[in-house]
């Protein structure tokens, strides 16, 4: 089998971000006020307990293990930061999507295009800003959601960064995704897009009171509080110890009740043959007689299987160039890039279904049009040519194997 670079778990998680997003295209009213999906509450993003923004240096540096990000001071420009940062005007202005004379409000982020020296005692910081201790589940902190997404493309579980020997003053925070504005965003259409509040998206980057934002501003999304994300880990062990339900963030589902049998393993039943894992399938010319409910996106060999929680679809290699086809008739409602520039595109289908096609070059649909069965809509990559294939009901990832069949 072979083996691809890992994307980011940021971007990764940003993928089923989009599928939520998309459901908010195409004739919905993009800031949810209108009710979505049979009866969405949008409440539910208020309640999601976010931290609060780490405190910067005195250069106003905020130094997570990816990236590091300054926080403005009321009046600032871009030259005052740089002045402060060390890192030119013109790569600020460039990186952020903002004139190099623009008057920057009191707590606006302002994202670094490369790190710069840590904060230290020095410049009056604490350091980098660490991971909470392993005792917190990691799933639990990428915002209700998104499905507790880890990476979908990936060979190992995810895992805090290594953290360094404590310090009595150091700060703890998740990192946040951070969100580059696409034309036409809003901040409604973002917080929504990752179940936080308007506000805490405010408050985190700096916004001003009509929560105005730019195309191509670089937002940090508010991560989950590390307390809150501690206690909802805890609780299915709490819930099952007491035999109650188990409490879940919003957007994270109900979790399945774990059936008394389990307690303990069931005797080895020497009656069953066990059968082993088949060999990733060719997908080969055989689509073309298929009566499935949907065809595969590429003629080639599952690499990735689904798996909830882990793999949030299929991966399938195909040579480079190879043409990506719709896997039914839809309506693109979707294309856009994560911070890689990799390509990501939505086409919403009827019955309340989405499919994702992550990595994928040369799109030949427009956002809106409408497509067929096997119309070809995008080609592989010449680099790393396989595409990440999910479908989506409504809000959930679910397995594409069925709908293939």
């Amino acid at each position: 089998m072979a083996v691809f670079p890992i994307p980011s778990a940021r971007i990764v998680m940003a993928i089923s971000a989009l599928a939520l997003g998309a459901a908010c295209e195409d004739g919905f009213d993009v800031d949810l006020r209108g009710g979505l999906g049979g009866g969405l509450d949008t409440t539910t993003a208020a309640k999601t307990a976010t931290a609060q923004r780490p405190k910067p240096d005195n250069r106003g540096i905020i130094s997570y293990p990816g990236y590091q990000v300054a926080v403005a001071k009321r009046g600032d420009t871009l030259a005052d930061v740089s002045g402060r940062v060390g890192v030119p005007a013109s790569e600020l202005a460039k990186y952020n999507g903002i004139e190099e004379t623009a008057s920057l409000r009191d707590g606006e982020i302002v994202a670094l295009p490369y790190k710069v020296a840590e904060p230290s005692a020095a410049t009056g910081g604490t350091g980098v800003i660490q991971p909470p201790q392993s005792d917190v589940d990691i799933t639990a902190i990428a915002g209700s959601a998104i499905d507790n997404a880890e990476p979908a493309v990936t060979t190992e579980t995810l895992q805090p960064a290594p953290k360094p020997a404590a310090k009595s003053n150091t700060q703890t925070g998740f990192e946040p995704i951070r969100h580059k504005v696409k034309r036409g965003e809003t901040a409604f259409t973002i917080s929504r897009l990752y179940n936080v509040s308007v506000r805490a998206l405010a408050d985190w980057n700096g916004l001003g009171s009509d929560f105005t934002i730019r195309e191509n501003q670089i937002l940090l999304i508010p991560p989950a509080d590390p307390e809150a994300a501690k206690s909802s880990s805890r609780a299915p062990a709490a819930a099952a110890a007491t035999g109650a339900a188990a409490t879940t963030l919003p957007g994270e589902g109900s979790p399945t009740p774990t059936p008394p049998s389990a307690s303990q393993p069931l005797p080895e039943d020497d009656s069953v043959v066990k059968v082993e894992t088949p060999e990733s399938p060719d997908l080969g010319k055989s689509q073309s007689a298929s009566t499935a409910q949907m065809s595969y996106p590429v003629d080639g060999k599952i690499i990735r299987p689904y798996s909830k929680g882990k793999n949030n679809g299929i991966d399938i290699s195909a040579p480079a160039g190879a043409p990506v086809q719709a896997a039914a008739d839809g309506k693109v409602a979707a294309i856009t890039t994560d911070a890689d520039d990799i390509k990501i595109l939505v086409v919403r289908h009827a019955d309340n279904l989405m499919t994702v096609y992550y990595n994928v070059d040369a799109v030949s649909v427009k956002k809106g049009a409408s497509v067929k069965r096997g119309q070809k809509i995008a080609k592989l990559p010449a680099k790393d040519s396989f595409v990440h294939f999910e479908v989506r009901k409504g809000f959930d990832s679910v397995d594409p194997t069925p709908y293939l069949k």
